[in-house]
């Protein structure tokens, strides 16, 4: 059972979140040929102000 995490800073749409999802689930079932209800896809969303890139935060402009 392939499990996939994706992590993403808040602020996106749910449709786009959910067609991400599916394409993800839909390229692992593919590339491991695991069946498509094998696949698992979490998205974790995080404020802004929780995720940095090295010492600079993502709500930092």
């Amino acid at each position: 059972m392939p499990v996939v995490q994706i992590t993403l800073v808040q602020g996106r749409e749910s449709e786009m979140i959910e067609t991400c999802i599916k394409n993800v689930a839909r390229t692992v079932s593919e590339s491991l040929n695991a069946p498509i209800d094998s696949v698992r896809v979490i998205v974790n969303e995080v404020p802004a102000n929780y995720f940095a890139v090295g010492t600079k935060l993502k709500s930092e402009k």
